[in-house]
């Protein structure tokens, strides 16, 4: 006996739909709660700059090739750098300049950003050079 069977033609996406939307409010509630945070740079333009420096008192730490840090002309170990900007920062009170090269890693400029925002210094600059 051979039964006759009927092919299957259509998917039913109804199930799929319902769960897209059950994701999709998900998504929506969520999204909201997330606490992004993120870092707050003023980007000085090059024209201006010389002139803020002369007319303002801020630190200027120097970032090289090989990562080394600089302040004044004098090499700061990366021991050393937090303590340094802590005992700096008073005779700077309008904030930072960080100037980095432009084969310098990423991760010295972020160090020289957190130990100056660890030092209690809010106005943070970068600039490449």
């Amino acid at each position: 006996m051979a039964r006759n069977r009927d092919t299957f033609n259509e998917i039913n996406i109804t199930p799929l739909t319902d769960i897209f939307l059950v994701l999709l409010i998900i998504m929506m509630v969520i999204a909201p709660m997330l606490d992004q945070q993120g870092l707050n740079l003023t980007v000085p333009e090059n024209a201006a700059q010389e002139q803020v420096q002369k007319e303002s008192k801020i630190m200027t730490i120097m970032v090289d090739a090989s990562d080394k840090f600089y302040l004044d002309g004098m090499e700061i170990p990366s021991e050393k750098l937090e303590s340094t900007i802590k005992s700096q920062a008073k005779e700077y009170p309008d904030g930072l300049l960080i100037r980095t090269d432009a084969d310098s890693s990423h991760g010295a400029m972020v160090k020289v950003m957190d130990s100056a925002r660890n030092s209690g210094i809010t106005s943070i600059s970068v600039d490449s050079i």
